[in-house]
């Protein structure tokens, strides 16, 4: 009996220090995090605004209807859809074979290792500005191309080619990233399927069809939703090259940039948290639709 009561106190006490533990975790992920979020769901049903948060009122769904009716929103949709359509499979391509180059038997791998990887822990902000001055006018990039009797565009002042500027943009800064997921997934592979394919006669081909890619599916799909929510959740690059305002004619406007104009430029952050939630809404639908696509028993 005695010796019953010693281990419900023990296991109280393991309780109460693994809680005490987590505390500081706990308080700080709330306060941070959760209660934030909560409060933007909560003025995402207001007019509301900062400057003046006394004068808040509740306006129910409005916020979420007028969405439908925004016109800049609708053209962010679609400037940010068309940017991950192009920027996901690319990059993840990209990635997927300089992993595949690196984890070969060539000399230089740490060079290359890091190399590629550099500019993704580069500031996004400092790489938006290179590339302002690489795609100006009279630009790195113009002045190659008029070595071949071309004319480039005034890139990120074009309608048609400011977008673009910045998919580059964005793929060759965080492509690194992706790469090293890769190249640790393709560090996991047991070499026994590699050898067991070279005894019955595989080439490379094969070998990556029917042992590489069915290996990192799981990867695959961890670096698909990553790059998903990357590309969703673009600001630092369009700001930059735009200076804020999305131009030239929206061409550049993005959803959270014109969440960000929304709620600190014209202070409407009731509606600029409505669009939050939408775009949460949209990201969560793409991840369960991928979710299915690479369901576990695929794997």
């Amino acid at each position: 009996m005695r010796y019953n009561k010693r281990l419900k106190r023990r296991h109280i006490e393991e309780i109460f220090y693994g809680y005490a533990f987590m505390m500081p975790f706990l308080l700080s992920i709330t306060i941070f995090l959760i209660g934030p979020i909560i409060y933007a769901f909560i003025i995402s049903f207001k007019d509301f605004s900062f400057l003046n948060p006394e004068a808040s009122k509740w306006v129910g769904l409005k916020n979420y209807i007028q969405i439908f009716h925004d016109a800049t929103f609708k053209k962010a949709l679609i400037n940010t859809t068309i940017y991950s359509i192009f920027v996901v499979p690319i990059q993840l391509i990209i990635a997927l074979l300089l992993s595949l180059v690196i984890d070969s038997d060539i000399k230089g791998k740490t060079f290359f290792r890091v190399a590629y990887y550099i500019p993704t822990v580069t500031s996004t902000v400092a790489i938006s500005v290179i590339f302002l001055y690489l795609f100006k006018a009279d630009g790195l990039i113009n002045s190659i191309l008029l070595k071949f009797g071309l004319h480039g565009p005034t890139w990120f002042n074009s309608v048609k080619f400011a977008l673009p500027s910045i998919m580059i943009m964005a793929i060759w800064s965080s492509v690194g990233n992706y790469m090293i997921i890769f190249l640790a997934g393709l560090q996991d592979i047991p070499a026994d399927l590699y050898e067991a394919a070279d005894v019955d006669g595989a080439n490379k081909f094969v070998k990556f069809f029917h042992i590489t890619l069915p290996m990192l599916k799981p990867v695959i799909f961890f670096n698909l939703v990553m790059s998903l929510i990357g590309t969703f959740q673009v600001f630092d690059q369009a700001y930059v090259v735009s200076n804020g305002s999305g131009g030239p004619l929206d061409a550049t406007m993005t959803i959270v940039l014109y969440i960000y104009n929304t709620g600190f430029k014209d202070f409407n952050m009731g509606y600029a948290s409505a669009m939050a939630f939408v775009l949460f809404a949209i990201i969560l639908f793409l991840t369960l639709v991928q979710r299915m696509l690479f369901r576990e028993e695929n794997y």
